[in-house]
């Protein structure tokens, strides 16, 4: 059997509103994670530990505060966070 489709009302409008303005949000959110993530890995790749640990620091901040907003699931950040951390980690007993 066809399903009609409903017509919209003023509060799917606003929903439909809503969903794009928090998905634009949320991409430029990812977006800036997964750049700050890459400069770490950079870092690590060109050998320079103190660069690695301060891009680390912004890196960390920002994935808390995505999976604290639900952008991220909040065990998704700290899964990244200690690969990371375990990156720099083998980087300086490697040293």
């Amino acid at each position: 059997p066809l399903r009609r489709q409903r017509q919209m009302c003023i509060r799917d409008r606003k929903r439909l509103r809503q969903n794009q303005v928090r998905r634009a949000q949320n991409r430029s959110i990812k977006r800036a994670l997964r750049t700050q993530c890459r400069k770490v890995r950079d870092a690590i790749r060109d050998g320079d530990l103190e660069r690695a640990e301060t891009e680390f620091r912004r890196a960390a901040k920002g994935l808390d505060r995505a999976g604290a907003k639900n952008v991220i699931h909040r065990n998704a950040a700290a899964r990244v966070k200690s690969r990371l951390s375990a990156k720099i980690r083998a980087v300086k007993q490697g040293s």
